[in-house]
């Protein structure tokens, strides 16, 4: 037993040492420092079983020497050396953590070493709860648990870890109706009751109602007894399951989900033998579970075996995934595209036991993939058709005009040569028209817009096709009584009609039928979806169908492209369909096509419904000659600057002109009390058309403007105030520009 004796007076040193030496059970080592400082310094360097301490000594008196001794060695006992009438010194120091107090004078050797066993042990003991307790403070302060004491009245009288919103110090003396709303409070009241009441603890699931939510705990709660097992109150603890709640929730929707979503989910063992088939793989698939489980997956989902079944078998067993896109068969034999995700699952010992398969039906998507793609095709010939119809139609303007102009300056001219320049002018039209089908499919049409009664069109396109078709087609139209109006350009849908029933007439050798059907059909937010180009609201539908030899899939998506035509040299120019997409897009409709070789081909044709009652066509006002009026011609084509003067010339109107955007403004400024108006090309060099036309209009509010350009808008042009009166596209005949410069100038 190693002792640190802190004593100053050497004969109770020597006394007691005789004492321990008398007693020969013990074996002890006995170390002696006559002042607090020595004593201190001993402790730093060694450690000791117990401490025998004068609280009197020469650098220090009274209780701070304990106080300073128990600071430096809280873990060593410490038996306080009094003398007869310093007893309440001694109880005072018992109370700051003292383990015994000896009187000297009443010690003997037993006496001695008796009370150091009692306070080695005693602190040992004491040491060991305090661990305890530490331990049991740390274990709940890092778990959800809460411990809590009530009385009989059941007011909180302890509490670890509080819950219900409030602090442990806050809970104490109150009831659970003073923390918590007054329905949880009454659950919670009932429960304990029972337990005072019966004296049977009890264990159930409960919830509060907190700002945060709902929270549930699992409450146990066990009735506290005193010495004479009397009820005196309730012990209880309570443990938050609202995350295992939550989780037990997730896995039950998480279940759930296998059965509605629309994947396809199913495992096979290593033999290809289905062992599980969810919901989803029976509306994939369309067999019941019970139809395939224990079935070869092979043979229900592939027409044929193929290297790339084995090919994905191989790398899931060699790298224990695969995923990638394959067809399948469904029950009814009906070939879908799905995206397949397979994993190797193996058991606890990481051996290979089943293979997961995840399908989702991407048949759809595919489709609209396609439709994507052939949009952008689409677009980006249209933009380069578009940059080579702009430069045609600049160079066809003042073709068309001389050829119309040459007559006028030459009345005389011989039959013959007049002729020629009936030729040219023909000519320079053909040519114009074609520019004109390009620009339509490139940019769209951008035409009269009136309120028309579809049924009316293939009213008037049958009886033409009647007439005009060989007897060995049948003409037949289905159109709905009740068909609803569209907003669109007749001449123009006209067109799409007979563009797509010559199509089908050539389409049919010997006998056909061609059916022109119509109906009402509302698109909802799911067949959007599927069709990039359509939007969620009411259309109508033209169908034309024939009989004829279909067309091959590898061409399909090519139709519609400008100068693709399948038709032989000489009989197409392969602007039809192309013109038929650009016109019904301005429209804002679509068009869809379905066929097969050998079973002929329908063309549907989507234009957006409106209310309304049919617009009644208005006459075209009589061109008439101009009376003098001063027009400024801007454009950067001398030839087409030429002939336009000369054209408006000859009908008595007087020109000024400009190259380009800063003349013109320049032109305008000097003469703006004299000019009419504005004739003015929308792609000028230094400054474009619009930028000059806003300059203008700062220049006069009042000034009037005929916009032109080779490209046509498939949107209504942007207008400076409502200065921008018309918008005329090259390449225009003179009595167009008349007409166009007529209704601006009223």
């Amino acid at each position: 037993m190693k002792i640190l004796l802190v004593e100053d007076n050497p004969g109770d040193v020597v006394l007691l040492e005789e004492f321990l030496q008398d007693v020969t059970s013990v074996k002890f080592y006995l170390k002696q420092a006559e002042q607090l400082d020595e004593a201190l310094r001993f402790l730093e360097q060694e450690s000791f079983d117990v401490i025998l301490l004068d609280l009197l000594l020469p650098d220090s008196q009274g209780l701070q020497t304990f106080i300073k001794i128990h600071h430096q060695a809280p873990a060593i006992p410490i038996i306080v050396l009094t003398g007869f009438n310093d007893e309440t010194l001694a109880i005072k120091a018992m109370q700051q953590g003292a383990q015994d107090y000896l009187v000297k004078g009443q010690v003997n050797g037993d006496l001695l070493v008796r009370s150091m066993r009692y306070a080695i042990e005693r602190q040992r003991t004491e040491e060991a709860l305090r661990q305890s307790e530490e331990r049991f403070r740390v274990a709940l302060k890092n778990s959800p648990i809460i411990v809590f004491n009530q009385d009989k009245e059941l007011r909180y009288t302890w509490v670890y870890n509080a819950n219900l919103g409030s602090t442990p110090e806050e809970m104490i003396g109150k009831q659970d109706c003073d923390l918590i709303c007054a329905e949880d409070a009454e659950r919670f009241t009932s429960i304990k009751r029972g337990v005072l009441t019966t004296g049977i603890g009890t264990r159930e699931e409960v919830s509060i109602a907190t700002a945060q939510g709902k929270r549930y705990y699992d409450l146990t709660v066990e009735p506290l007894r005193n010495e004479s097992q009397e009820i005196v109150g309730i012990t209880g603890a309570s443990i938050d399951i609202s995350e295992r709640k939550l989780a037990l929730e997730q896995i039950r929707q998480q279940a759930a989900l296998l059965n509605v979503t629309t994947d396809a989910i199913f495992v096979r063992d290593l033999n290809n033998c289905i062992i599980f088939w969810s919901q989803g793989a029976e509306n994939l698939y369309g067999w019941q579970a019970q139809e395939v489980i224990g079935k070869n997956a092979n043979q229900l989902l592939y027409k044929e075996q193929s290297s790339e079944m084995d090919a994905a078998l191989s790398i899931v067993m060699s790298k224990g995934k695969w995923q990638g896109e394959i067809t399948k068969v469904t029950k009814n034999g009906k070939e879908v595209l799905v995206a397949s995700r397979r994993t190797l699952v193996c058991d606890e010992n990481r051996n290979p036991k089943s293979i997961l398969t995840v399908d989702t039906d991407i048949t759809e998507k595919k489709l609209l993939e396609a439709q994507l793609f052939r949009a952008q095709r689409l677009e980006s010939l249209g933009t380069l058709a578009s940059g080579i119809a702009h430069d045609l139609n600049n160079i066809l303007t003042p073709i068309l005009a001389v050829a119309q102009l040459l007559p006028l300056k030459f009345p005389h001219v011989y039959e013959q040569d007049k002729h020629l320049l009936e030729i040219l002018e023909n000519s320079a039209k053909r040519g114009a028209e074609l520019v004109k089908q390009v620009l339509s499919f490139a940019r769209g049409v951008e035409g009269k817009r009136m309120t028309l009664q579809p049924k009316h069109l293939i009213s008037e396109v049958t009886k033409i096709l009647r007439e005009t078709f060989p007897k060995s087609i049948e003409v037949y139209t289905e159109i709905a009584k009740d068909l609803w109006m569209v907003s669109g350009d007749g001449t123009q849908l006209h067109q799409v009609l007979m563009n797509l029933c010559v199509n089908a007439r050539d389409a049919m050798t010997g006998n056909g039928t061609l059916t022109i059907s119509a109906e009402n059909f509302f698109i909802d937010e799911y067949y959007s979806q599927m069709h990039l180009e359509a939007k969620t609201g009411p259309y109508i539908v033209i169908t034309v169908s024939d009989t004829g030899v279909g067309i091959p899939r590898e061409v399909i998506d090519r139709i519609f492209e400008p100068f693709f035509t399948t038709k032989e040299q000489g009989k197409g120019t392969g602007l039809g369909l192309s013109t038929v997409m650009g016109i019904i897009k301005s429209h804002g409709g679509f068009v869809n096509v379905c066929s097969e070789v050998g079973s002929g081909t329908h063309f549907k044709v989507y234009l957006p419904a409106v209310q309304g009652t049919e617009t009644q066509q208005v006459q075209e006002l009589e061109i008439l000659a101009g009376h003098g009026e001063v027009i400024l011609i801007v454009d950067d084509e001398p030839s087409i600057q030429e002939i336009t003067k000369a054209s408006l010339e000859a009908y008595n109107y007087q020109i000024l002109t400009a190259s380009d955007g800063i003349e013109a403004i320049a032109v305008y400024a000097q003469h703006k009390n004299e000019i009419s108006a504005v004739l003015i090309d929308m792609m000028l060099p230094a400054l474009d058309g619009l930028t000059v036309m806003r300059t203008l209009e700062k220049i006069n509010p009042q000034v009037k403007i005929l916009a032109t350009s080779g490209l046509m808008f498939t949107t209504k042009l942007p207008t400076v105030g409502n200065n921008v009166k018309s918008f005329l596209p090259k390449p225009y005949t003179v009595k167009e520009l008349l007409h166009a410069l007529q209704q601006v100038l009223q």
